[in-house]
Parts: structure tokens; C-alpha cells; sequence
């Protein structure tokens, strides 16, 4: 793995694009409602992102298998599907609905990416209880990061707050680290494999990584629709997915993608 540590001055950078995801994703919370088309989501995010001067990561990257570059700035994935929904005008959301938003910008040469699940309307008790948990997960990474820690320890207690709830761990999908690039080295799984133990990530100061649980209800196996790009579980069942952009100081651990 070829690991780049960021100065302060590169951090505060990432910082600003941290912002403008943070100032996107609070204003698709609030606008993901009954009737409301995804595409409209990201229509917003789109002029937002302008706006502030930032260039959208998402929009035109091509696909695992090489074509079909992604069509908008956000990832608007509803009820069972995990990640990469693509925004349509053809979809609504409705009542009862959980819509997981994933973004990210470059602002300045540097990255910010981050991601939550919204309840839209009333919304099954299940439901909450999964997005709750995978929050909680975030959380635990954010709280557990500090100089020195290893990341398999932070990974297994993650994984287990999920088993103790019931639900399954994505593991087709995984953190990343970030800075001028959107996915840099390491990669970042949450939950604990051999490989992960094999090649542990001792946390440094200075190291930037994007955290996302993905948690889902039933089995953790995904599939990818015809799209080629929205991964949804195999057994049908809802996931949610959080994340953000955090930096190892000597502190501990600052999230950059919060105002």
C-alpha cells in the first residue's frame, strides 16, 4: 500500500470540500420527502456544487467493468439497494421509504466524500433500528480513532454492534483512503478478515480516510442490477449506508465532512 500522510495545511484543504459535502447532503435531507423525485435530489446537489466552486466526483466516472460512466453527482440508493442508485425522474420517493445519499467534491485539488440514510415520512421500526445501528457504527470508528490504534480493532467493533442487532455487514464494499483523489490506499473494511489481519493499518497522524458502514437487514450478499451500477441486496431486504470523511491527528480523530 502506498499510504500518503497529510500535512495540516492539506487537511484544513480537505476541510473546505468536506463543507461543501456537508452544506449538500443537510439540504438533501431535508428536501428527500414524499413526491420528490431523485432526480431532483440531485439536480440539487448539482447546482450546489457549482455554486461553491467544487467539482462533483461522482459525475462520469465509469463503472467496475470499464463503460457506462455515472450519470449525476449523488447516489440516491432506496430501501434495498445498498449504493450507486442512479437519480431518475421515474423515481419518487414515498412514504416509508430509507434513502441512502452518497456524495462527494473536489474543491481547491483536494476531497470530500461522505454519505447518510434519510427516513422519508413514517418509517417501519426495523427500519430505523438498521439506520440507527449502522450511525452507531460510524460513530464507533470516529470515537476509536486515535495514533497508534489498530484499524482491525476498530473494524471488529463496528462488525459486532451489527451482529448484536441482527443485521449483516457489507463486505463487497469497503472505506478508502482519500485526499487529492477520491479513493486512495488503504482500503477500508468494516469488519475483520484475514487479510485485514495480515496487513493491519496502524493509524498515523496525518492518515485521511472516508468510513462507510454499509449494514444490511438480512444477508450480506448484494447483487448488481442491469444498470450496471445499483448494487442491491440479494435477499431483497433494506440497507443503509453512513459515512464520512475523517483525518488521525494527534488529537485523536477530527471528522472533516461536518460543519
Amino acid at each position: 500500500m502506498a499510504i500518503t500522510l497529510r500535512s495540516r495545511r492539506e487537511i484544513e484543504l480537505m476541510k473546505k470540500a468536506g463543507e461543501v459535502v456537508a452544506d449538500v447532503l443537510l439540504k438533501l435531507k431535508e428536501s428527500a420527502v414524499a413526491g420528490v423525485t431523485t432526480a431532483e435530489l440531485n439536480r440539487i446537489a448539482e447546482d450546489m456544487s457549482v455554486k461553491a466552486g467544487a467539482e462533483m466526483l461522482f459525475k462520469g466516472v465509469t463503472n467496475p467493468y470499464g463503460y457506462n460512466p455515472f450519470p449525476a453527482a449523488v447516489c440516491t440508493s432506496i430501501n434495498q439497494q445498498v449504493v450507486h442508485g442512479i437519480p431518475s425522474d421515474k423515481i419518487k420517493l414515498q412514504d416509508g421509504d430509507i434513502l441512502s445519499v452518497d456524495f462527494g467534491v473536489r474543491l481547491a485539488g483536494y476531497c470530500g466524500d461522505a454519505a447518510l440514510t434519510v427516513a422519508v415520512g413514517k418509517i417501519d421500526p426495523k427500519k430505523q433500528r438498521l439506520m440507527d445501528v449502522t450511525a452507531e457504527m460510524l460513530d464507533i470508528a470516529i470515537e476509536n480513532s486515535r495514533v497508534g490504534e489498530r484499524w482491525s480493532r476498530i473494524a471488529k467493533k463496528m462488525q459486532d454492534a451489527a451482529r448484536l442487532a441482527g443485521f449483516s455487514v457489507v463486505t463487497e464494499f469497503v472505506g478508502h483512503g482519500i485526499g487529492t483523489q477520491m479513493h486512495e490506499d488503504p482500503k477500508v473494511p468494516n469488519y475483520v478478515s484475514r487479510d485485514l489481519l495480515n496487513h493491519d493499518i496502524i493509524l498515523q497522524e496525518g492518515l485521511v480516510i472516508a468510513v462507510e458502514p454499509m449494514v444490511n437487514m438480512g444477508t450480506s450478499r448484494v447483487v448488481t442490477l442491469k444498470d450496471g451500477w445499483t448494487v442491491a441486496t440479494k435477499d431483497g431486504k433494506p440497507s443503509a449506508h453512513f459515512e464520512h470523511t475523517i483525518a488521525v491527528t494527534k488529537n485523536g480523530c477530527e471528522v472533516l465532512t461536518i460543519k
